[in-house]
């Protein structure tokens, strides 16, 4: 019987065995760092700016605009302000000539874009998804519409529509004495010329929402239908397009939000008159313009308000349940 007696290091010596540490031992940690009055300072201005502005700019002036749509104020003095209670709403409903032609025309400006520009995105996308040449170089011409401003949009389709030298009178041939259209100033056409444009510019956002709703579907799909001999159509038709619904949910919640903030592209066509009005126009026209009616203006934005929370507060509950279930 033999005895190991070999020696050891001294640094194996100090290497604590396996296992959890004796208990009423306290395992030695790294030194912690508290947080100086300078990094309080940095934190509380970064947290806090940002936080400030947004119940200021946001919360704030939205509460204002509700309770001014109760009152009549013409913008000068707080003194002015006189509460009439619904008479704003009374008024708007009932002798406003141009209320019901604004909502036509922001339901008209949904149906076209839900219509004619996410059709066409959604086709767009899914060329694109094919891995075709230049790709990139495809999803940047279609989605430069969408970063450029809507300012820079609108004076650039007043170009195309100049009745003198703009493109689709020189091509039509009506640019001539006796022939001119005017796209911006008939107000039989200058709504649908408007949508015109902004439709080129929603074809590349709903382009790039469907781009990635394809990127997100499972290839053994695509896989899977091929061998069971399906054609391209009918893989799109069966498999993807069922799969991209949580896609058209957001797609339609955008094209309505989009549908119901429709100002600039109007606002630089003639300023929303002669057949353009929106509601955003009369908010617009009422609060900022001549007449200052600030209190009419206001009731106008709570109508547009809770337009927009009919569509919203859906779709977040429906994304809470499914978060839960998830």
């Amino acid at each position: 019987m033999t005895t190991d007696i070999s020696p050891k290091s001294p640094e194996a010596a100090a290497v604590p065995p396996p296992g959890p540490a004796p208990a009423g031992k306290r395992v030695p940690q790294g030194p912690k760092r508290l947080l100086t009055r300078r990094d309080r300072i940095t934190l509380a201005l970064m947290a806090g700016v940002p936080t400030v502005l947004h119940v200021a700019l946001v919360w704030v002036t939205a509460l204002a605009s509700i309770a001014l749509a109760f009152t009549t104020w013409d913008g000068i003095g707080f003194d002015s302000i006189k509460w009439v209670g619904l008479d704003n709403f009374r008024q708007l409903f009932t002798d406003n000539p141009q209320f019901w032609p604004a909502v036509q025309h922001n339901v008209i400006w949904f149906v076209v874009l839900i219509l004619i520009p996410t059709p066409l995105g959604l086709f767009l996308a899914v060329q694109l998804d094919k891995k075709i040449r230049f790709s990139r170089v495809y999803q940047t011409a279609f989605f430069l519409p969408v970063v450029m401003s809507l300012a820079v949009t609108g004076f650039v389709w007043q170009l195309i529509y100049n009745p003198d030298t703009g493109l689709i009178n020189s091509l039509i041939g009506a640019n001539k004495p006796g022939h001119y259209i005017d796209w911006i100033g008939d107000p039989h056409l200058n709504l649908w010329a408007v949508l015109v444009a902004a439709s080129w510019r929603h074809t590349g956002y709903m382009m790039i929402l469907y781009l990635a709703g394809l990127k997100g579907v499972d290839p053994s799909l695509r896989e899977a239908s091929s061998l069971d001999g399906a054609n391209e159509w009918q893989t799109f038709k069966n498999v993807i397009f069922p799969t991209l619904r949580p896609t058209n949910t957001v797609v339609l919640v955008v094209t309505i939000i989009e549908a119901l903030r429709a100002f600039d592209l109007v606002f630089v066509f003639n300023k929303g008159a002669q057949g353009t009005e929106l509601l955003s126009i009369l908010i617009t026209n009422n609060i900022i313009g001549e007449s200052s009616r600030i209190g009419y203006g206001s009731a106008i934005a709570v109508v547009l308000l809770v337009i927009s929370l009919a569509v919203i507060i859906p779709y977040l509950i429906a994304t809470f349940r499914k978060e839960r279930r998830a």
